[in-house]
């Protein structure tokens, strides 16, 4: 269940009280006439089965609420209330498959602005990965992918081109493309200051590397991992099942790849940078792929479900 706050103008107060009631899934409708302040209007409280959240939300935008007032939706950890479990029953679909695309949009926009933390994270997560691939140490590796932040933007891209929001995609693509670069350059100047206080040298990135060589050798295997985890990546953000970024981040060697790049080009061994830079560009577009035609037929399969619960005999 989600739980909504609105506030709003009160010539808008009986609309909105009107969609909440029309819409089925819907419980516990409270309203307090002249409750805000700052803005001035009612607040109206209400809580919604998430399968039917996302029309509800539709909706309230198309009566401005959004503009004079203020929407706020909060996830419900426990509901004690037979009325809650007959709204879910009610409600089309199932609560798992249902997507928020206003709350899928707003998370991957926050997720995916060029800010400090995030660059400093990129950097980071990059350096981490740098001592990795040289050591040939996987934990380290595995600690790079989780530390890295660049799902974020990747969502986004996939997110804006769904939506249609062309500046959410650009916004997003622009925060991936420019974190590398800024990671990737400085990585090589912080290899090359390890190697001039002794602890990188060359040897150690051209000897054999059991555990890290998969990193500068793309293959077809790459590509498939990338679109299974960009697939489960998606599925973990519109179903609210963070835990599985997780998995998502120490399966695809997108950081891991930029750093070999880096130390590689410091050494000037341009085969090594180049195969890296093909690794980190085909996980990428894995990833991006994925999770564009995962939205799609998430999309496809509400519409599916919706269809057949509005052709369900009425009892």
């Amino acid at each position: 269940m989600l739980h909504l706050r609105l506030i709003i103008p009160a010539d808008r107060t009986k609309a909105v009280i009107s969609a909440i009631e029309s819409t089925v899934g819907t419980t516990h409708l409270v309203v307090l006439p002249g409750a805000a302040r700052e803005p001035l209007g009612d607040v109206v409280l209400c809580d919604v089965a998430r399968e039917a959240g996302d029309e509800l939300l539709n909706e309230l935008r198309g009566l401005g609420i959004e503009e004079d007032g203020s929407i706020a939706v909060e996830n419900i950890d426990l509901s004690l209330s037979r009325r809650a479990e007959a709204a879910e029953e009610e409600a089309p679909g199932e609560a798992a498959d249902a997507v928020l695309w206003e709350q899928l949009t707003e998370a991957t926009h926050e997720e995916s602005t060029l800010t400090f933390t995030y660059v400093a994270f990129m950097i980071l997560a990059t350096m981490i990965a740098a001592c990795g691939v040289v050591l040939d140490n996987a934990i380290l590796i595995v600690g790079a992918m989780a530390v890295g932040p660049e799902f974020g933007p990747l969502a986004g891209v996939c997110t804006g081109v769904v939506q249609r929001r062309p500046r959410l995609a650009l916004r997003s693509l622009g925060a991936l493309l420019i974190g590398f670069a800024l990671a990737i350059v400085a990585t090589t100047v912080f290899s090359l200051g390890m190697d001039a206080i002794g602890q990188f040298n060359a040897e150690m990135l051209e000897q054999p590397r059991p555990n890290t060589g998969f990193i500068w050798r793309p293959d077809p295997l790459s590509f498939v991992v990338s679109l299974l985890a960009g697939m489960a990546g998606v599925l973990s953000l519109t179903s609210a099942k963070s835990g599985a970024l997780v998995g998502v981040a120490i399966s695809v060697t997108t950081v891991p790849a930029g750093a070999n790049a880096a130390v590689a080009l410091g050494y000037g061994d341009f085969a090594q940078m180049w195969g890296s830079a093909e690794q980190l560009l085909l996980n990428l577009c894995g990833i991006m792929l994925a999770g564009v035609l995962t939205l799609y037929g998430q999309k496809a399969l509400w519409r599916t479900q919706r269809g057949r619960w509005a052709r369900r005999p009425k009892t």
